[in-house]
This record gives C-alpha cells, sequence and structure tokens, in this order.
C-alpha cells in the first residue's frame, strides 16, 4: 500500500493547502490511504465538525487529533458520531471518541490507524503513552488483519519520539512524530521494517513562527508579556509529512518519503 501522513493541519492555510492539492496528489502518487493530523486545523487551536468534513471530503481517510483534541467544543459531540476521527488513546479517562480504529483502504485492505499522547515537556499530565500503545499493538499485528500499522506520537520531545518509534519496530508500518510543527529529516526504515519520522511538521505557512503570525511570539519572546491573541499566519502553505509504501502480507514498511509540497520549504516527495 501507497500510504500518506500529512501532519498538524494549521489554520486556514493549511485547510486551503488539503483542499487544493490533496485530491491531486492522492491521483498522482497514487494512494491508498491517507492520514491527516487536524488538531490545530480550526483557527490554530483544535478542530470543528465543519473543518473536519472539509479535510474528509478533500481526501483524507482519517484524521488524527493530540492535545488541542477538544479545544472547540463541538468535537466532544462530533467525534461520536464520525468514526474516521482518532482522538490520543491516553487522553483523559472518559473522554469521547477512540483513540484507535481498523480501516478499509482500497481493494479491502485493512489499515489501522491509533495516537498517543507523549508525557516529556506536555502542559498536562497524560497516561503512559506505551503502555497504551502496547495494548492495541498486541491486539492487531501487523500483517494479520491489519495488512498495515500506523502510530502517531503526537509529543514535544524528540527523544519520546525516538523511543517510540523503536518500541513499535517489527510491530508498526510507520510511527510518526506530530505536535512542534517543525520537520525533522530523519526519514528512515528501522532494522524490523517500521518506517519512522521524528516529526511530520505542519501543513501551514513556514513564513511564521511554528504557524502562527510573527508579531505576537516575537513580542512575548522579546518582552516577557502577551499583548494580542496568536494569530495563524495565512501565507502559502507547504504540505509536510511522509509517504510509506508497504508490503500486504508483512505490513513491513518497503520504502519512506518525505514529503514537503508547495510553500516555502524545498520541495520533496516520490518520485512517481
Amino acid at each position: 500500500m501507497r500510504i500518506l501522513f500529512l501532519g498538524d493541519v494549521m489554520g486556514r492555510a493549511g485547510r486551503r493547502a488539503i483542499t487544493e492539492n490533496l485530491p491531486r496528489l492522492r491521483q498522482e502518487w497514487r494512494l491508498d490511504f491517507v492520514v491527516v493530523n487536524g488538531e490545530n486545523a480550526s483557527n490554530g487551536m483544535g478542530l470543528s465538525g465543519a473543518h473536519a468534513k472539509l479535510l474528509l471530503d478533500a481526501g483524507a481517510d482519517c484524521l488524527t487529533l493530540g492535545d488541542h483534541a477538544f479545544d472547540q467544543k463541538d468535537m466532544l459531540q462530533y467525534i461520536e458520531k464520525e468514526p474516521r476521527i482518532i482522538r490520543p488513546l491516553n487522553f483523559a479517562k472518559g473522554a469521547p471518541g477512540r483513540g484507535h480504529r481498523l480501516f478499509e483502504a482500497t481493494g479491502g485492505r485493512k489499515v489501522l490507524v491509533t495516537q498517543a499522547l507523549g508525557q516529556v515537556f506536555m502542559k498536562r499530565a497524560f497516561d503512559d503513552p506505551f503502555g497504551a500503545v502496547e495494548a492495541v499493538l498486541k491486539a492487531h499485528p501487523r500483517g494479520g488483519l491489519a495488512q498495515a500499522v500506523l502510530v502517531d506520537i503526537h509529543c514535544e520531545a524528540t527523544s519520546e519520539k525516538m523511543a517510540m518509534g523503536h518500541f513499535c519496530n517489527g510491530r508498526a508500518s510507520l510511527v510518526v512524530g506530530t505536535h512542534t510543527h517543525v520537520p525533522t529529516g530523519d526519514a528512515q526504515i528501522l532494522s524490523n521494517g517500521t518506517g519512522y519520522l521524528t516529526d511530520a511538521g505542519m501543513c501551514g505557512d513556514y513564513n511564521s513562527v511554528i504557524g502562527m503570525e510573527k508579531s505576537e511570539p516575537l513580542r512575548r519572546f522579546l518582552t516577557g508579556m502577551p499583548k494580542n491573541r496568536f494569530t495563524p499566519a495565512e501565507g502559502e502553505a507547504t504540505l509536510s509529512g511522509a509517504l510509506v509504501v508497504t508490503d500486504d502480507r508483512t505490513g513491513e514498511a518497503k520504502e519512506i518519503h518525505m514529503v514537503r509540497n508547495g510553500g516555502l520549504l524545498q520541495p520533496s516527495g516520490p518520485q512517481s
């Protein structure tokens, strides 16, 4: 399978880049399944039901969230009726929605998608992400009922993301980090066939401070005092993420490509 993962969609610029480019990329790159992290799609804070529908209609098969999962209050109800949205496994107990799901890709093949929140440097104390992911991977062995297994590890520390990659090595097809909005250049296939990228980056305007218009973040760094709200930058966005090609029989990653499409960043992606 050819599976595309796109990092955190940031505000209107990110939404526009998805709606304008994802349908074309699905065709050009012959994609079988697309996962998009949408947790900053609504004004940079959370995901509304209307914006979730827009991303799904544009060609996403699954949306993952993150620590801002329910910043838009209508998501508390919307996630219960939209099974294509995945919130973190180790979010607050009793949170609505699900932290993993088995999806159907082209040709009836199955893809397991799950997400966990890290603990290091995060503002809230979440449950152990490793134990949460372990339970899901045990129940859904790669190459069994799930032809591919994808883990979105949403956290601040690169070390924690790398640890999750090695923890899932041989059991996931792809482990990809989200949250920092800064793409890393370390796409690789680990020793037991797991594709890995420390951070997918964001789908947003990179003429910014992690997707936000620059003036207010700069003011706070320089003075230590807030004056205005953060607002998402609205220039041309770069779609950032990873494309992995998996073996249907084993679920192993056979290829991984960093994706940078449009906007300011140097282009990167599959050749065909």
